[in-house]
């Protein structure tokens, strides 16, 4: 039912590689790319990437609790960065890359709070986690030509996602 759909917003390092892992879900209605976090008000792209806007680039992802609840959606979120580089998210630099959860009631910032302290708990990584935890804020969704890259652009998009080494973490980390 749409009245009981939800909001949930991560950012990951580059959006073009954090929208295709959860649009694959059953229970995730959209995965939008854009912008939060910062002081600037409709950032574009070029605002973000020179760092001076203060945003995350993000994903905000439109799901539905009843069949993908929040907890797994942190799992595939987990899954997709490496929670422990506080400068950017492989190949992508900067602090518009960074990685943080970005929560939108009590609810979600307690469950993430969670998912964080078993992930640190876990041994799976020697370094901190220093992936934030956030109220969302406005959110701006960006530039239509980053709206599903990786549909629209598929040979570019999986040419720069193995460049950047994300798969090659990933497989490392998770597999």
């Amino acid at each position: 039912m749409i009245n009981q759909l939800r909001k949930a917003t991560f950012a990951g390092g580059c959006f073009w590689c954090m929208v295709k892992p959860f649009d694959q879900w059953s229970g995730i209605h959209g995965v939008l790319s854009g912008y939060t976090g910062g002081h600037m008000t409709n950032p574009s792209y070029e605002d973000v990437k020179s760092g001076n806007s203060g945003h995350f680039e993000a994903v905000e992802i439109t799901y539905d609790p009843e069949v993908m609840p929040y907890n797994e959606i942190l799992a595939i979120y987990w899954r997709q960065i490496d929670p422990t580089d506080d400068g950017g998210q492989f190949h992508d630099r900067g602090d518009s890359y960074r990685t943080a959860i970005f929560y939108h009631n009590e609810e979600q910032r307690d469950l993430a709070e969670q998912s964080r302290q078993a992930l640190a708990e876990s041994g799976k990584f020697n370094d901190p986690i220093v992936t934030q935890i956030l109220p969302a804020s406005t959110f701006y969704p960006a530039e239509e030509y980053h709206q599903d890259f990786y549909k629209k652009h598929a040979e570019h998009y999986k040419k720069d996602r193995a460049q950047s080494g994300r798969d090659a973490f990933i497989e490392k980390v998770w597999k």
